[in-house]
């Protein structure tokens, strides 16, 4: 075989996976988009959500060229793969963003208010096409904004360092661009950005769905947690749904009432991959956003139970016990064992090494994660002090430390490893977790 065709043949597949995808995604979109447009047409009333501050956007009619550039970034994206699985994964996303947008507006539709200066030349001509299929409906979320996440997310993989800095401006132009040539309104793009970044949550990069392995847990505390984060969900999406007829602001409740309703996800039986969490601490993109304000209501929850308690304990041999540190608390640490898969390793500058295995708060870790964890404790003692942390300090990473002081020999067994927790003064909460206290770990 000659090597110098070797690329194109390679290329093959993902060129005709991506052109059978287009096929399927650009008539489905121009379908079910002017669909949802003609619905809302036909309706006596379409409301809409717009500030008084809105009338002070100004109109740039040339923004219409980043604005329609979306549509040549939405086709070469597929093409610009390694893979025929990651052509899936992005087409999977389009589709995703696709059918919630328009069951949105078609259960919700909107209407924009501006009224658009004429124009001419080359943005007059865009714009004439423009309006020749998108009437001023379809508003939030907007579906501009959700693409534009998802193939600024692809895209920013595959350019090279400066040309992916051009990509980013032009980026935000394409964002701004929504209001700028009066299609959208403010509302349209937060509830845009929550969209796309779902999108990427649900079909993430690089690893399995957070749902691909789910079934319903057998773990009765599990389901008790389960069930209250689904009613503070569905609160908060009641909140959102009566106070959109106050003030459009209503929507962002949307926020937090997703981000509890993947938690709650996590506790019927997705697990800690929800919180998609690498083994360095860190999480995807869209996992930091999304789950921000859970995230900072864990962070308050710490602040809260641990005020007064002192943010780490050795419990023996240079191993710590305590709550999930902040960056001054990192100072001679040289290792942290991270139970927690709700929060993100921070960042250090004193060279200290995050490994983490995620656990959900409240429940007992399954024996394998204890284990590993565990052995991650031994392993990482010579090179100087290790803290083990959870939330709080109370459970996850003490039900580690346990484990780890009975497969050392340092206890006997679990309750003389019990015992010794206690003794150091730390309020330790594992009867759940202890379910034989004097056999061996």
């Amino acid at each position: 075989m000659d090597t110098a065709s070797s690329p194109t043949i390679s290329a093959l597949p993902v060129i005709r996976r991506a052109a059978l995808w287009l096929c399927l995604l650009a008539p489905f979109f121009y379908l079910t988009y002017g669909i949802a447009n003609w619905l809302a047409s036909q309706r006596a009333h379409v409301p809409n959500l717009a500030f008084d501050w809105e009338g002070a956007i100004p109109f740039y009619a040339w923004t219409i060229v980043p604005y329609w550039s979306i549509n040549a970034f939405y086709a070469l994206s597929l093409f610009i793969n390694d893979t025929s699985t990651a052509v899936d994964r992005l087409a999977k996303r389009y589709l995703m963003a696709q059918v919630v947008a328009v069951t949105c507006f078609i259960a919700f539709p909107l209407t924009a208010i501006f009224t658009r200066p004429e124009t001419s030349g080359l943005p007059g001509f865009m714009f004439a096409v423009l309006g020749g299929f998108d009437k001023p409906f379809n508003q939030a979320p907007s579906l501009h904004i959700a693409l534009l996440v998802i193939i600024w997310d692809h895209l920013r993989r595959k350019l090279p360092g400066g040309v992916r800095q051009v990509w980013h401006v032009w980026c935000f132009l394409i964002g701004v661009s929504v209001l700028t040539t009066y299609q959208h309104h403010f509302i349209d793009i937060p509830t845009g950005a929550l969209l796309g970044l779902f999108a990427l949550w649900f079909f993430p990069h690089g690893a399995p769905s957070p749902l691909a392995g789910f079934h319903f847990t057998t773990n009765e505390k599990a389901r008790r947690l389960g069930r209250a984060y689904a009613v503070g969900a569905c609160l908060l999406l009641l909140l959102t749904v009566s106070g959109v007829f106050l003030t459009g602001y209503a929507l962002l409740f949307l926020w937090p009432a997703l981000a509890l309703a993947i938690v709650s996800v996590g506790y019927f039986g997705a697990g800690p991959p929800v919180f998609q969490k690498a083994a360095d601490g860190k999480v995807t993109l869209a996992s930091h956003w999304l789950l921000m304000p859970y995230r900072f209501g864990a962070r308050l929850n710490i602040r809260y139970w641990t005020r007064a308690l002192p943010a780490r304990i050795e419990i023996t041999d240079g191993v710590f016990l305590g709550r999930f540190p902040t960056g001054p608390e990192l100072s001679g640490i040289a290792t942290v064992i991270d139970l927690t898969g709700e929060l993100i390793a921070l960042r250090s500058t004193t060279g200290t090494v995050w490994k983490s295995f995620p656990a959900l708060d409240l429940v007992a870790p399954p024996d394998e994660t204890l284990a590993a964890a565990a052995g991650a404790i031994e392993a990482s003692r010579p090179n100087g002090p290790v803290l083990v942390c959870c939330a709080l300090g109370f459970q996850r990473s003490a039900a580690t430390v346990m484990h780890w002081l009975v497969a050392t020999s340092r206890s006997p067994n679990r309750y003389a490893a019990l015992e010794l927790l206690k003794s150091k003064g730390r309020p330790v909460h594992l009867p759940a977790m202890v379910t034989n206290p004097k056999g061996s770990a």
